[in-house]
C-alpha cells in the first residue's frame, strides 16, 4: 500500500527481514524538499518521539543524501549566517508536490540542524532519532551518471544539453519558480569498504563509513581518537594509524580520558580531473548547559597555508579563482592537491554531548552553466553564477 508515514515503510522492512532472512536499509531523499518533514521533531502524526521511535529510525535509516541534483541539504543560511559556504546550491521555495515553503519549515530539513536536534531528542529519550551518516546522489531521470560540470546531460530528458534548458522553468511553487539554471551538477557517495562487492558495499553504509560529494571525485578520510599526533599526518598508512589509534567516519567516541579533548585525523586528496582543494573544515556541534543547540565549523587546514593566515574576525582570506569566464578554462595554479592534518577540539568540554564532521572544499572551477553558456552562445542573466 501506498503510506506518507515513514513508520509504515520501517514496519514493511522489519517484516521483509523477518520473512526472508535479508537486510534492509534506507536513504531519506531531498529533505530539503519536505516542506519541515523530513526531521520533525514529533512522529508524522504528531505525537511526541518516543525511545522506541528513535531507534527504529535510526537502525533502518542509518545514512541521509546531503546532496543531489535538486539542491544540497547540509545547512541553510539562514540557520548559520556565519557559515561562509552554507548558500552553496540551495533550493528553498517548496516541495515536491509544489507546495510552497512556510515560515519555520527550513529548521527541520537540513542535516546539520537535525543532527543537533537528534543530541537534544537522545538528552530527553535515551535514544538519537538522526544519527546518520550521509551520502550524496544524482537522482538523475535518465539513466547517466554525469555529475560532472563538464559532462553534465541534466537531471531529465527535457533538461539534457540546449540552449533552452537554463531559462525553463523545472518546477513552479504557485508562482515561485525553480529554474533549469538552479538543477546542479551532483552528487556522488564515496564507500570505505573492504572489498569491492556489494556485501562489503552494504556493510560499509551500514556502518555509516561512508561520504557524500557535490560532484569531485575527493578522497576523504576521517579518524576520531584521543591519542592521535601531530606526526600522525605525516604517515603514507593514514588508514592504519587511523584504525589503530581511533574510530572511523561513522564511528562513536565516548568516555574521554581525564584531561583528553578528541583529536580527528582527516585527509583529502583532489579529483583527479577537477580542481585543487581549498581547506579541510571540521564542524562541530553540541547541546550546551542550557539544553540549547550549538555549532561551530573551524579551519583545520588550509592551502597555500604560508600566504593565508586567518584575518582578526577569524576567516581565511579567499583561496583565490582562477576561471575565465569569457574561455571556461582555469588553472591548478592555487590551492593543494592534498591536505592532511591532526586537529583537536579547542573547546571540548566532557560534559556535553557533541558530533563533528569533516567537509573538504575545492577551488572555484567552472559550473555547467558557465559551459553551456559558451557552448551555445547564450546571454544569461546575473543571477545565474
Amino acid at each position: 500500500f501506498v503510506s506518507e508515514n515513514p513508520e509504515d515503510l520501517w514496519k514493511w522492512m522489519q517484516s521483509y527481514e523477518q520473512r526472508t532472512g535479508g537486510k534492509l536499509l534506507a536513504i531519506p531523499h531531498n529533505g530539503n524538499l519536505s516542506n519541515g518533514l523530513m526531521f520533525a521533531t514529533t512522529t508524522f502524526k504528531g505525537d511526541p518521539i518516543t525511545r522506541e521511535w528513535a531507534e527504529t529510525r535510526a537502525r533502518y535509516e542509518p545514512l541521509y543524501e546531503i546532496t543531489q541534483g535538486k539542491g544540497t541539504s547540509a545547512q541553510h543560511p539562514s540557520l548559520a549566517p556565519s557559515d561562509e559556504f552554507a548558500q552553496f546550491e540551495i533550493w528553498d521555495k517548496g516541495n515536491l508536490n509544489e507546495v510552497p515553503k512556510k515560515p519555520g519549515m527550513i529548521e527541520f530539513e537540513y542535516a546539520r540542524e537535525a543532527l543537533k536536534n537528534g543530541l537534544a531528542i537522545e538528552a530527553r529519550v535515551g535514544a538519537n532519532p538522526f544519527k546518520f551518516g550521509v551520502a550524496g546522489g544524482t537522482d538523475n531521470h535518465t539513466g547517466l551518471t554525469t555529475a560532472e560540470e563538464d559532462n553534465f546531460f541534466g537531471k531529465y530528458p527535457s533538461s539534457e544539453p540546449s540552449p533552452e534548458r537554463w531559462s525553463e522553468n523545472a518546477f513552479d511553487f504557485e508562482g515561485r519558480t525553480i529554474k533549469g539554471w538552479e538543477l546542479g551538477a551532483s552528487g556522488y557517495t564515496g564507500v570505505w569498504a573492504t572489498a569491492n562487492t556489494r556485501e562489503a558495499l552494504w556493510d560499509a553504509m551500514q556502518r555509516k563509513e561512508v561520504y557524500g560529494t557535490t560532484g569531485p571525485r575527493i578522497t576523504v578520510r576521517l579518524f576520531g581518537g584521543f591519542e592521535f599526533q601531530a606526526q600522525d599526518a605525516r604517515t603514507r598508512d593514514l588508514a592504519a594509524v587511523g584504525y589503530a589509534k581511533g574510530v572511523p567516519m561513522g564511528g562513536d567516541l565516548s568516555r574521554a580520558p581525564a584531561g583528553k579533548s578528541p583529536t580527528f585525523l582527516v585527509a583529502a586528496m583532489k579529483d583527479p580531473l577537477s580542481g585543487n582543494l581549498d581547506r579541510i573544515q571540521i564542524v562541530k556541534g553540541w547541546v550546551d548547559a542550557k539544553g540549547a543547540t550549538r555549532e561551530k565549523v573551524y579551519d583545520a587546514v588550509w592551502s597555500q597555508a604560508e600566504r593565508r593566515k586567518p584575518g582578526k574576525d577569524g576567516r581565511l582570506p579567499p583561496v583565490g579563482n582562477t576561471v575565465d569566464l569569457a574561455t571556461g578554462s582555469w588553472r591548478n595554479t592555487i590551492g593543494d592537491p592534498e591536505l592532511v592534518t591532526v586537529w583537536k577540539d579547542p573547546e571540548f568540554d566532557p560534559a556535553q554531548r557533541a558530533f563533528y564532521y569533516a567537509r573538504v572544499i575545492e577551488i572555484p572551477t567552472p559550473r555547467w552553466t558557465l559551459l553551456d553558456n559558451l557552448r551555445f552562445g547564450v546571454k544569461m542573466g546575473p543571477e545565474v553564477p
